[in-house]
């Protein structure tokens, strides 16, 4: 029997085309475009053995993907087998038996900022809309798809309502709300007394400039959410002014569950603020991001060897 990895694929993005978001739907036609279909695409699905899964992963590690992105890479291939399992007869989900990409090194040094150079990037984003976006993305973990689609009925009193998510990359020239990334997605996060205030102010600007107190703003646009684009070049402005790398959007997100673990705040508390479905995905993630404690690991082993 032979079905070519190619004609299962696209068999497979019928199926999931239905039943997935817009936004999931253009990471798996990215993953499986740049990295899966390269290597297997000729591959008879019903001959792929565990050695030609571990060959794979032993490509792509060479190349120095992130561990989150070669971990959902891993994840989509998962997905995949099992449908041809379901629908095309396939005896074994050879990605499932090999089992996930190693983390040898969850997040790099260069993927986050400490509060000392947030403090510096800060002071060199020269818009507030722009400044305060940067602000909550640090200070609450939202992922950037969360945070640009809150609205001011999102904000009560200190408690901000995460319940939807804005399509970053758009489809056809339109960016859709959307549902959050899972059910443990969907929750509320405290934010301090210093953000509530500097959002509120954002508000108070924009019922100036549009002269509606009826509409719900956005909190981060006013009546239309902000750009990844443009989020990306005042970033990038900002870094280059205050001479430090420049992270990722999402890695403010990784900075505040860094700043959290390092302020000792439990992991349990950190899992859900950060809308993680179990705390094993915190600790996987998290727990060895912080080289310092590392160092301090080494010096109480070698205060109590001799």
């Amino acid at each position: 029997m032979y079905v070519s990895f190619e004609k299962a694929y696209y068999k497979y993005l019928k199926y999931v085309e239905i039943k997935q978001k817009r936004s999931s739907i253009h990471t798996l036609k990215e993953k499986f475009n740049n990295l899966i279909l390269p290597y297997f695409k000729n591959f008879n699905i019903y001959n792929i053995t565990a050695e030609d899964y571990i060959d794979f992963q032993y490509n792509l590690q060479k190349k120095k993907y992130s561990y989150n992105y070669l971990r959902n890479t891993h994840y989509l291939v998962v997905a995949f087998l099992d449908y041809c399992i379901n629908f095309l007869n396939l005896k074994e989900n050879v990605a499932r038996k090999v089992g996930n990409f190693n983390n040898n090194n969850s997040i790099t040094k260069n993927d986050f900022y400490t509060i000392k150079e947030f403090k510096k990037f800060i002071k060199y984003v020269d818009n507030e809309i722009y400044k305060q976006f940067f602000n909550l993305m640090f200070f609450t973990g939202t992922r950037p798809g969360e945070a640009m689609a809150l609205r001011f009925s999102d904000l009560n009193d200190n408690i901000l309502s995460i319940t939807k998510t804005l399509d970053e990359h758009g489809t056809n020239g339109k960016r859709l709300i959307g549902t959050p990334k899972t059910k443990s997605s969907i929750r509320d996060i405290s934010i301090d007394k210093k953000l509530k205030k500097d959002l509120l102010n954002l508000k108070k600007d924009y019922l100036k400039i549009y002269q509606n107190y009826d509409y719900d703003y956005y909190i981060f646009g006013g009546v239309k959410p902000l750009s990844p684009t443009t989020i990306n070049r005042y970033k990038k402005k900002a870094a280059d002014k205050a001479k430090i790398k420049c992270i990722r959007i999402h890695d403010f997100r990784h900075s505040h569950a860094t700043l959290l673990l390092n302020k000792k705040i439990q992991i349990k508390v950190i899992s859900k603020r950060l809308g993680h479905s179990n705390v094993d995905t915190t600790l996987n993630t998290y727990i060895h991001s912080d080289l310092s404690q590392e160092k301090r690991v080494i010096k109480t082993l070698n205060s109590i060897r001799y």
